[in-house]
């Protein structure tokens, strides 16, 4: 898969998510990808601050991106 594959295919994963976040009035948005591997998003809204983002990001947004593009080793909330 090309960086250009992987990218896309999380912009994917991400939109099967977002239905969810924005329920509860939050968003993500993807920082960047790096080597092919790592995943950096930014929660947004009210998923900032929630007390269960990190179950959140592990459960719903890794495990999702990971069903898209299998070699994303861990996907890391970055804070603004």
């Amino acid at each position: 898969m090309t960086s250009e594959e992987i990218r896309s295919n999380v912009e994917r994963a991400l939109e099967e998510i977002r239905p969810f976040l924005r329920s509860d009035g939050g968003d993500i948005s993807l920082i960047s990808i790096e080597d092919d591997r790592v995943v950096k998003v930014q929660l947004e809204g009210a998923c900032v601050g929630c007390s269960v983002n990190t179950m959140t990001l592990k459960s719903g947004v890794e495990m999702t991106i990971k069903r898209y593009v299998p070699q994303i080793e861990k996907v890391l909330s970055i804070e603004k």
